[in-house]
């Protein structure tokens, strides 16, 4: 079978190269995440080990405690902020992440950050490795020589073993229904994954404070490490900027295409809100949950501090064979799993089954898309990525150099080029009579304002990857800057590139009379509906906007 016979034979009904049943506006029928979701949808992807790694890695760097907790509040308060402003579009429009992208980058220049996009999401990987080590621990409760019982036959410069990368295939192989979950029916998965998620998180906390005894504190609370107050990129006052903004970097993809699931409310005020409570108080939880964990179980293992969850029952484990500390780890691995796999679809394979539909309409719907990231997850190499928690940090908070630029061009685009109002029709019509063609399908300012928002935080990011690299400290203090730097001074060259060069078909539909709160009850039906179909008897794009009631008014 040649290839244009395959993709003829897996070739989607009545779509389009622009459009699918999954990427168009979502109906009302499907608006179906209330504040209920995204609360559930945030405690997953917040109380998870990722998070828990994140916070509890801060204190290597020579931060205190206390001044760990600061950072983790700043950053959330900022990322908070950050998310609420890049979901707008979807909230009000009902448009996901790569529709939305085609506003601001063109239809065809859209295609850079949505594959940016769909590469990180083979972070599926990395996120399926950790499930693979919490797997690990229920095969460990049931035999606790699981770990020679199969013969190693993996070198150990890969940083696993034999046995480790079964309970990895296991993780993944048992992953796989789950992916047939569709957004607007996944509520049943959230409240109990996201239940027995919290359950577990508290249960850990409690347990391990109730439980220290005389061993008290290690010295993860006590670190007395003599660092200057302020002075250069190795002073407190910087290493707070860093874990600040390594913690918006941690969820800065998350932050990117947070569109996917506030398209899904049924009115703005859920996803808002939703999110503005659910997200920095779960963010937060995990962390400090992370940090005293850590600090209440170091003494009794030793004096060494054990920052990933996994290592930590295995190390108890190890002390005591007995019954019920095997039955403790057995329910561990259990909620730990659930606790992955309830972070992993949402956080990374919707999404990225998504972006994936968006660039492939006529073959790829969203759970096409999800396989196909799964599929692909462990080129990624993710054994590699848990080796430590300061590598852990650095490579999340390297997200934020790349992402930051993309999250700042949204929201100005949104909120201040366009005054919140999308023609939502004209994100699907891909020729010259849409408003977003700009210049051959690309918006040249787009491009521009990210180059500009990456390029100066990039030798500071290359010498946290690389340590044998030196670059000087101004370098490296725009580095710890990553994030607001890359998120403000991508908006405001975006913004004034607009301004200065404005597109006359955008300029003059933002200024044609209608106010943006009219055109929004368009498309949340209150004044009509807008319908974008494929029209299967002409194999062309049916674009329709039905605005009855609007149009007698303007």
């Amino acid at each position: 079978m040649g290839v244009s016979a395959l993709l003829k034979r897996i070739e989607l009904p009545h779509e389009s190269r622009w459009i699918n049943e999954d990427i168009r506006p979502v109906e009302a029928e499907r608006r179906t995440w209330t504040f209920s979701s995204f609360h559930n949808f945030w405690l997953l992807i917040n109380c998870t080990i990722a998070t828990y790694l994140t916070g509890s890695s801060l204190i290597p760097l020579g931060l205190t405690w206390w001044q760990a907790i600061i950072s983790i509040i700043l950053g959330n308060i900022i990322a908070t902020g950050a998310l609420i402003a890049s979901s707008l579009a979807g909230a009000y429009y009902h448009i996901g992440f790569p529709v939305f992208s085609r506003a601001v980058w063109g239809l065809w220049g859209s295609q850079f950050v949505i594959w940016n996009r769909i590469f990180l999401g083979i972070g599926y990987g990395f996120q399926s490795w950790v499930g693979g080590q919490c797997i690990y621990l229920i095969l460990l409760s049931w035999d606790p020589d699981f770990a020679t019982a199969i013969p190693n036959t993996i070198p150990a410069s890969t940083g696993t073993t034999t046995a480790e990368f079964v309970c990895y295939i296991i993780f993944c192989v048992l992953s796989l229904p789950a992916l047939w979950i569709r957004p607007h029916r996944i509520q049943l998965f959230f409240y109990i994954s996201s239940a027995i998620t919290l359950t577990f998180f508290l249960v850990l906390l409690i347990w391990s404070l109730a439980t220290m005894g005389p061993d008290g504190f290690g010295s993860t609370l006590t670190n007395n490490a003599a660092i200057p107050a302020t002075g250069g990129p190795n002073s407190t006052a910087w290493l707070m900027i860093y874990g600040t903004m390594s913690t918006i970097g941690a969820i800065a993809a998350g932050i990117l295409n947070q569109n996917d699931f506030s398209r899904l409310a049924p009115r703005p005020a859920h996803a808002i809100w939703g999110q503005a409570f659910a997200f920095p108080l779960y963010s937060i939880i995990g962390s400090v949950i992370g940090i005293l964990v850590t600090a209440a179980t170091q003494n009794r293992l030793g004096g060494d501090a054990v920052w990933n969850p996994p290592t930590l029952f295995v190390a108890l484990l190890e002390k005591d064979n007995t019954a019920g500390t095997r039955a403790a780890v057995f329910f561990a691995g259990l909620a730990l799993s659930i606790s992955q796999l309830g972070s992993n679809l949402p956080g990374n394979a919707i999404p990225g089954g998504l972006d994936l539909a968006s660039v492939f309409p006529q073959w790829i719907n969203i759970r096409r898309g999800a396989y196909i990231i799964a599929l692909f997850s462990p080129v990624v190499n993710p054994w590699k990525l848990v080796n430590t928690a300061t590598i852990f940090l650095t490579v999340l908070s390297g997200y934020g150099v790349f992402l930051a630029p993309m999250t700042g061009l949204m929201a100005a685009h949104y909120l201040i080029v366009c005054g919140s109002k999308v023609k939502v029709e004209d994100l699907y019509r891909g020729d010259k009579e849409s408003i977003y063609w700009f210049n051959k399908g690309v918006n040249w300012r787009a491009p521009i304002a990210w180059i500009i928002g990456v390029v100066p935080c990039m030798p500071g990011f290359v010498a946290a990857v690389n340590t044998s690299i030196t670059v000087s400290d101004g370098a490296t203090e725009l580095y710890y800057l990553n994030y607001l730097y890359g998120f403000l001074s991508s908006a405001a060259v975006h913004t004034f590139l607009h301004w200065a060069v404005p597109d006359k078909r955008l300029d003059a539909f933002v200024k044609d009379g209608m106010s943006a709160r009219d055109l929004q009850r368009i498309y949340e039906g209150e004044g009509g509906e807008v319908v974008v179909a494929q029209n299967a008897d002409e194999n062309e794009l049916e674009i329709e906007a039905r605005t009855e009631m609007v149009r007698g008014k303007y």
